[in-house]
């Protein structure tokens, strides 16, 4: 498809060489260019534009990164454009398709990957990193896996996260529990519940979210598409059925039926307002939520953060990051791709990953940011932080943890949360649910297919 794309253009690019020509050959007033101003048109510095999406304070430190690098790269500067959230700038992008007004890079969450490996308008990072000779074992190995697909790396990751467990310790206190051992098992989360609920209320809850169902997929060690999770072969088939989907949905259902769990909808910034209001002691929510969920803790109750629980025989698994990663766009120049090349491997560097995961609760994506004092200070005024990075580098490598690859991951994220819907309502059995779900999803699987181009 690229080259396709690019015979087109050099075609182009003759045709408007002969019209600039001939039409020069008729200006016999025309002045050449002088050296002054051909050395001064050299000396522009490549500009580049950076569609993202992160708005609050993920946006003020994505300006400050951009403004960062400006000062200290005079010869390339990087403009960040906001588009909206992921599916709005992801929209967009496909819009731009077949013009020059799109980004030079752009930041896509991860259940966009396999569109943007498909849709033939990137050029993968890693033809970057083998010219570069960049070394890899520098970066989080937990986190490259993900994006590592056929053995390349197509993008790299930008603001990366996982959802823990997120509990009051004085509520754990005052019914019981040992503040100091959360739950790590469905059925320890369970008992927790109950023993938090109290007159009438439930004792915890947690959003209708599908990232959660797919983090609880590889928890288990169970892929949620056919073909190694889509990483061995396209996927063709969703497992979501599969007996981790079906015990998963029971348990949740079970509590909701024994009213410890509340039904609070798919908004985790709704369970996240109940839990620092006190009205619920257990919660589950991202990592990049836990500067958030700390403040809103402030001096009313001592916050505990804990691994996301499994069910007791699952005996081993992990998360799957969540977040997000930066593309190359492969219509712009060699120049225009090497600088977007040069930017991210600034964004990369240790100093940087540091301040951005200060700014922002992300994972830093590199490995030596840790060493960095300003993370060091961070990390001992958050100590809750130290759970998430435990848990992501005490998750298995197996093609569970490093997620599922499908074409069509935004719809299917989207049939799954109307699933639980279904479920928790009362509506259908979770079998039945995920078995209608799944089909939904194998059917799009294979229209998605079907538009590839081998």
């Amino acid at each position: 498809m690229r080259l396709k794309k690019r015979g087109t253009f050099v075609l182009m690019l003759a045709a408007l060489m002969l019209v600039i020509s001939a039409c020069g050959g008729k200006t016999e007033t025309s002045s050449p260019v002088s050296g002054a101003q051909a050395d001064a048109a050299a000396a522009e510095p490549t500009q580049l534009t950076w569609w993202h999406s992160m708005s609050g304070a993920g946006e003020k430190a994505i300006n400050q990164l951009a403004s960062d690098f400006n000062a200290s790269h005079p010869d390339i500067q990087v403009k960040a454009i906001y588009q909206g959230k992921y599916d709005e700038s992801l929209n967009k992008l496909k819009a731009s398709m077949g013009s020059d007004s799109g980004p030079d890079i752009i930041q896509v969450y991860e259940i966009g990957s396999k569109f943007m490996i498909d849709s033939g308008m990137i050029t993968p990072v890693q033809n970057f990193i083998d010219k570069d000779k960049f070394d890899l074992s520098q970066l989080e190995p937990n986190i490259i896996r993900y994006y590592t697909i056929d053995g390349k790396l197509n993008a790299m990751p930008f603001n990366t996260s996982n959802p823990i467990l997120y509990y009051n310790k004085d509520m754990f206190k005052a019914a019981g529990l040992d503040p100091e051992n959360p739950p790590k098992t469905y059925e320890e989360f369970e008992q927790a519940a109950k023993a938090l609920a109290k007159d009438g209320k439930p004792g915890a809850s947690m959003a209708i979210y599908g990232w959660f169902m797919e983090q609880f997929f590889a928890n288990q060690n169970a892929d949620y598409v056919n073909n190694g999770n889509g990483r061995d072969g396209a996927a063709t088939e969703s497992l979501l059925n599969s007996e981790a989907g079906v015990k998963t949905l029971t348990w949740w259902k079970k509590m909701i039926d024994e009213k410890t769990l509340s039904n609070l909808g798919r908004s985790t910034d709704d369970t996240t307002a109940a839990f620092t209001a006190e009205q619920i002691g257990m919660t589950l929510d991202s990592t990049a939520g836990l500067r958030k969920i700390v403040e809103g803790a402030g001096d009313k109750f001592e916050l505990g953060t804990g691994f996301l629980p499994r069910p007791a025989d699952a005996k081993e698994g992990g998360v799957v990051v969540g977040g997000a990663s930066l593309y190359i766009m492969n219509n712009k120049s060699e120049a225009q791709q090497q600088a977007a090349w040069e930017f991210i491997k600034y964004l990369a560097t240790p100093e940087v990953q540091a301040n951005w995961s200060v700014a922002t609760g992300y994972f830093p994506i590199t490995t030596a940011a840790y060493d960095q004092q300003v993370l060091k200070d961070n990390m001992a005024k958050y100590p809750q932080f130290q759970t998430a990075v435990d848990q992501l580098h005490a998750s298995a490598d197996s093609t569970a943890t490093s997620g599922a690859v499908m074409g069509v991951f935004p719809e299917a994220r989207q049939l799954v949360e109307g699933a639980i819907e279904t479920v928790l309502n009362g509506q259908g059995t979770p079998q039945e649910a995920l078995d209608a779900a799944a089909k939904q999803i194998t059917d799009k699987i294979a229209q998605y297919n079907s538009t590839v181009k081998k």
